[in-house]
């Protein structure tokens, strides 16, 4: 299969690492490789009543499925778009009530082998990479794996059985094999989970811990753009996991979830390990789990990255808590160590500078607010492009305080 339908781009065998993508133009930072809409998408249930279940457009007002109660749509016209889809559930959800629970993981199989069946050619989610050619690695799976496959299989049988034929058990495996290494994570502009998607040509993309692209979502589409600029020739890489932690880390994440150890010039020359697991006071380390976070301020630098997820959590609890000045002294303490870690268009970042910023305005500190929304704009409209809704919308809530 060759990439004829993209332009700009090729598929080709990438030296020790298989399939990959590279292109043959050059691409500025900011500019839009290409546009992969979902083969199969699926909302997360906690965004329900909120989120468009075919669309993914939050708004109020929604219209609820007036069977099962528990679907909601921004119109008739999303409602129609859904119904191949929801339809696996409306009828599953009325029975079982509030025993209806399959994982995400589930329901987004449930979808794909159902699209698989009406499907006839080759999808615009396709143009470079069948779903059926996604990998697998079934022959890399531990126990662990193959017995979570295996509660998969069996969960989308329970709830599944009467509304949906199902292919073998080892086609089973494989899909569940595929889904648990392909599937992606759609998230929102402050990086929080809004639903489960399969897209088979940004899967295409290898891993770096450098990467040159990114992956954003615009509704249940998802958009590669540079985040460096590429020369003819050069491949693309997005990164599969986050960042911010050091390279074993790093290591140990990619050989659990994806089977692979990067070769990357990160992972070569651990150039931010040193600032990521800087220490004030190495005698204590052993002490740390009997340490307060106080104490554990003493031991870790700011840019420790463990001290980094403590704070980020603590910043957390304070914005539950509804302590906004604290909220804001921890993530003053958080960006800028990201700023430092993360690479240079990161929606880590933006999101930190979008959380900074509201909490500002929040405590009518406005001059602070304005400088942080602005810099979180300035990084979305390269990783989102500058029509993206996130952007126009954050455009406007600029625009509101500057009133």
């Amino acid at each position: 299969m060759t990439a004829d339908g993209i332009d700009g781009l090729e598929r080709f065998d990438s030296p020790g690492k298989g399939r990959g993508l590279r292109v043959n133009r050059a691409y500025r930072v900011g500019e839009l490789l290409f546009v992969c809409p979902a083969y199969s998408h699926v909302l997360s249930v906690s965004e329900r009543g909120y989120t468009c279940e075919h669309c993914f457009a939050r708004k109020e007002g929604l219209s609820k499925c007036g069977k099962c109660k528990k679907a909601f749509y921004c119109n008739v016209e999303c409602q129609r778009g859904d119904w191949a889809m929801h339809k696996l559930e409306c009828s599953a959800m009325c029975s079982f009530g509030e025993s209806w629970c399959p994982s995400e993981t589930v329901r987004l199989a449930a979808r794909v082998i159902t699209r698989m069946k009406v499907q006839k050619e080759k999808s615009a989610s396709e143009k470079l990479l069948l779903l059926n050619d996604l990998e697998a690695n079934l022959d890399k799976l531990d126990n662990e794996k193959r017995e979570m496959n295996e509660a998969d299989i069996a969960e989308l049988h329970h709830f599944y059985s009467k509304h949906l034929d199902f292919p073998d058990h080892q086609a089973l495996l494989t899909l569940f094999a595929q889904v648990h290494c392909n599937g992606f994570t759609v998230e929102d502009e402050e990086l929080s989970h809004i639903g489960s998607a399969v897209f088979p040509d940004v899967a295409l993309m290898n891993h770096s811990c450098c990467p040159n692209v990114i992956v954003t979502y615009r509704g249940t589409s998802a958009e590669v753009r540079a985040v460096k600029d590429i020369s003819p020739g050069d491949e693309i890489y997005t990164s599969y996991i986050d960042l911010l932690y050091p390279t074993e880390d790093r290591m140990e994440r990619l050989r659990d979830s994806y089977y692979f150890t990067c070769d990357c010039k990160e992972c070569k020359t651990k150039s931010k390990d040193k600032v990521k697991l800087k220490l004030r006071k190495v005698n204590e380390l052993l002490e740390l789990c009997e340490l307060s976070m106080e104490k554990m301020g003493s031991i870790f630098e700011d840019s420790n990255v463990y001290m980094l997820h403590m704070m980020y959590q603590a910043m957390g609890v304070c914005m539950y808590m509804e302590d906004y000045d604290g909220a804001v002294s921890y993530g003053e303490k958080v960006i800028k160590p990201f700023r430092q870690l993360y690479p240079a268009y990161s929606l880590n970042v933006a999101s930190m500078y979008l959380k900074l910023g509201r909490l500002y305005m929040a405590l009518d500190r406005s001059a602070a607010g304005s400088t942080a929304l602005k810099k979180a704009l300035a990084i979305m409209e390269v990783v989102h492009g500058k029509d993206h809704v996130y952007v126009k919308e954050l455009q406007k809530e600029i625009s509101t305080h500057q009133k």
